[in-house]
């Protein structure tokens, strides 16, 4: 599941109708740098107020009415979910989020197919840098009464959720989907809010759902559901309750690598639930809130890359634009295993290991450019214009700059070079193709 963080290419904005306090409302998505995070920027007189996009920003005290608010700096901003669903669903990791009111606006369709389309549409740019996880490495529970959410181990994104209504249009519904951009897209993100037209006065009578209307929620009698457009998807009910889900997640401030199920649970109980994970992180890697990787590990390197000792030959990767340049370094130690045969009494690292280091580089900086890096290797096809200028010793750091030529249909062309205390040892152009694993 690694990948590269991403933030948007440009910014974007969106108006329209607060669902719950019916005041008009901007917001507008801007990119941000890596290991910015999601985060909220509200607008106060001349000044702007930061309101951090995770569970630290709820208050323990504050209730949770159909929807989820966050507090900073004297400022309360409800019904976040369903930006921060957007933003979450389609790995959108760092992004400023500028809001003119105390609510988003609600797209007058009623999803977040609009804001998606629209985030879409400006593009996602990759930043160089990898994704740290919250890995679920084993199962992790809250319930309360009927209400429970688990999260266990998973190689990808996974959400269930099952909801029980006492109304013969929804009844009892179940949806399981592996979250991707695209999925979420497709499947998640047109899925519409609703409420049972018994509960509307109700709602009303709280100060909620001033801005609803039949256009940007669903409205389901006891038998039959109101809008003239009538549903979406047979479990549209389902859908946007792990839409709903979704949002709150993206409140623990890092993508999840599990599988979360749900039965019944709401925004409150979500909440609760993202506070348990995050705690069980803090107390088991002391990493909540998630570091913030300024190079590649070896431990990312090796999600990556299929080499093992001894032929593991990249211990860090510096620097990656993607789709256009990596830096790496490799430190070259007496310990390496080449060094007892090449040669006994006088060690120097073999010119072919140099090449491969360059190699694995390539294979880093190219495998971190498609989906699924997991499922590829890259093969080397040819070396060209091969030199070797200085010797590469024990104790020496080789730092290697490879720049992508060309890339075209899974084939490239590379070119590197090799230096030692900003001296070049080495460099070579190299071909290779990307093929299933």
């Amino acid at each position: 599941m690694l990948r590269q963080q991403r933030t948007l290419k440009a910014p974007v904005e969106f108006e329209g109708i607060g669902l719950h306090t019916g005041e008009k409302a901007r917001v507008r998505f801007v990119p941000a740098e890596p290991n910015h995070g999601l985060q909220f920027r509200v607008r106060r007189g001349e000044d702007w107020v930061v309101i951090p996009a995770n569970v630290d920003s709820i208050q323990d005290d504050q209730p949770f009415q159909r929807n989820t608010t966050l507090r900073g700096g004297g400022v309360e901003i409800h019904t976040v979910e369903h930006v921060l669903a957007s933003l979450y669903g389609l790995r959108i990791d760092n992004a400023w989020i500028e809001l003119d009111a105390s609510e988003p606006p609600e797209p007058e369709e009623g999803s977040c197919r609009a804001f998606v389309d629209k985030l879409l549409e400006v593009g996602i740019v990759e930043q160089g840098v990898p994704v740290v996880y919250y890995e679920v490495k084993r199962p992790v529970q809250w319930s309360q009464g009927q209400i429970g959410i688990t999260a266990i181990p998973y190689d990808g994104f996974r959400l269930s959720f099952t909801i029980q209504y006492d109304n013969s249009v929804i009844g009892t519904q179940y949806g399981s989907y592996a979250i991707t951009p695209e999925s979420f897209a497709k499947e998640i993100a047109p899925s519409r809010t609703f409420a049972l037209k018994r509960e509307i006065d109700h709602l009303q009578a709280m100060g909620l759902i001033k801005g609803g209307t039949y256009q940007n929620a669903l409205v389901v009698d006891e038998d039959r559901v109101l809008n003239d457009e009538g549903l979406r998807f047979p479990d549209e009910f389902v859908r946007h309750k792990i839409l709903d889900l979704l949002g709150d997640l993206a409140l623990l401030g890092m993508p999840i690598k599990g599988h979360v199920i749900s039965l019944k649970s709401g925004h409150e109980t979500n909440v609760r639930f993202v506070r348990r994970l995050a705690s069980l992180e803090k107390r088991r890697m002391g990493i909540y809130p998630a570091k913030k990787p300024t190079y590649w590990d070896i431990s990312a390197l090796m999600e990556f890359l299929p080499h093992r000792y001894p032929f593991l030959l990249i211990d860090r990767v510096l620097e990656v634009e993607p789709g256009k340049r990596a830096r790496g370094l490799k430190n070259v130690t007496i310990n390496e295993p080449f060094f007892r045969g090449h040669f006994p009494g006088h060690p120097i690292m073999p010119g072919v290991l140099i090449v491969e280091s360059m190699a694995q580089l390539g294979g880093v900086l190219l495998l971190s450019m498609i989906e699924q890096p997991e499922t590829k290797l890259v093969y080397f096809s040819s070396i060209d214009k091969a030199r070797f200028r200085k010797p590469v010793l024990p104790g020496d750091q080789l730092i290697i700059d490879l720049t992508l030529v060309r890339f075209r249909r899974n084939t490239c062309k590379m070119a590197a070079f090799a230096t030692v205390d900003g001296e070049r040892v080495a460099e070579a152009e190299m071909l290779a193709a990307i093929v299933n694993r």
